[in-house]
């Protein structure tokens, strides 16, 4: 294994060898070989002896980390600090104050454990995240819905402000002819993204929809598995969460049917399907709030668009920053 020389170090392990060298093997007494490398006696004695005690392996630098170091935290506490940081996500500060230490004792044994960050700590159950992949594309798809406000007539309220928002809101309420809520609200509907995600890929396939019904999800399914199997892949497995929709005997007999076998998340536990909530993210803030829509429809014929630069273009840090049907074992022509 190669060893850095210290950044203040007179000699290179090169020049102590051949010294060291010099000395042991051809005789040269140690105060002329010192002031020939231009270092002290009692440097050049001791890279002397360490040639001779261990050869040419004992030129490089060692640690200059201490043998022993009576004030080091005692593992039971270590246990303490990283259970509490594990179990309830405590800072550096409430753990001191729990055991009665100095914050800085603990922060300093948190980054020792690597656990200074709660980034790679699962927030529901504090245990340390498990991150997963399978093998090959069609392995196991994810799908899940999501639900996004329909942009009124002239734009949302995230571009025109508030007041202008619910003016376009009701206009569009009354050009429509869609029923206001029982608080007499004027109500413009909920568009139901349909997603579905190649586990190992990422490539994503999206539908919008009006609603999230057994019938619709279904019908997501099947055009889903038509789509990936164009591009060359089988799709083995579904993992879905327990929404009405995914528990219908229409979706296990449709994924019976398709040769899938279906598959459910732990209840409350929506970081199992964490891939396809994370391309919600991405879709939100890349496609749905991204730029100013004038009406729902404009900002549903921008969909197609996006899809495909997330899927063809845009670089993914989780697999290598690369695109993801890069990832595809399919046809020639595909990746265009």
């Amino acid at each position: 294994m190669a060893h850095a020389t210290h950044a203040n170090a007179a000699l290179t392990p090169r020049a102590r060898l051949k010294m060291a060298k010099l000395i042991v093997e051809e005789g040269w007494d140690v105060p002329r070989a010192a002031e020939r490398f231009d270092v002290s006696w009692k440097t050049a004695k001791k890279w002397a002896d360490r040639y001779e005690a261990e050869g040419p392996a004992g030129m490089v630098d060692r640690s200059s980390r201490p043998h022993h170091q009576p004030n080091r935290t005692p593992a039971p506490v270590v246990r303490k600090i990283v259970h509490l940081r594990w179990k309830q996500r405590l800072g550096p500060v409430e753990i001191a104050d729990r055991l009665g230490m100095q914050s800085s004792t603990v922060y300093a044994v948190l980054v020792r454990c690597r656990l200074n960050r709660l980034t790679h700590i699962d927030r529901a159950t504090g245990e340390p995240i498990r991150r997963y992949e399978h093998e090959k594309p069609g392995d196991l798809i994810h799908v899940d819905v999501k639900k996004l406000g329909r942009v009124p007539d002239g734009g949302g309220w995230r571009y025109v402000g508030r007041q202008q928002g619910e003016k376009n809101r009701s206009s569009t309420v009354a050009r429509t002819g869609i029923p206001r809520n029982k608080w007499r609200n004027p109500v413009i509907g909920t568009c139901y993204l349909h997603t579905v995600i190649d586990d190992h890929s990422r490539v994503a396939y999206v539908e919008a929809h009006d609603d999230e019904t057994k019938e619709t999800a279904t019908a997501v399914l099947r055009n889903a598995v038509a789509w990936f199997a164009e591009r060359g892949v089988t799709v083995q497995r579904v993992l879905s969460d327990n929404g009405s929709c995914y528990k219908s005997h229409l979706w296990r007999d449709t994924c019976a049917e398709l040769g899938i076998t279906p598959k459910k998340t732990r209840p409350y536990r929506p970081q199992t399907n964490g891939k396809v909530e994370r391309f919600h993210r991405t879709l939100v803030e890349g496609w749905a709030f991204k730029k100013f829509y004038n009406s729902e429809s404009a900002r549903l014929a921008a969909l197609p668009g996006w899809v495909h630069q997330y899927n063809h273009h845009r670089p993914h840090s989780a697999i290598g920053k690369q695109a993801p049907i890069t990832r595809l074992d399919n046809l020639a022509g595909h990746h265009t």
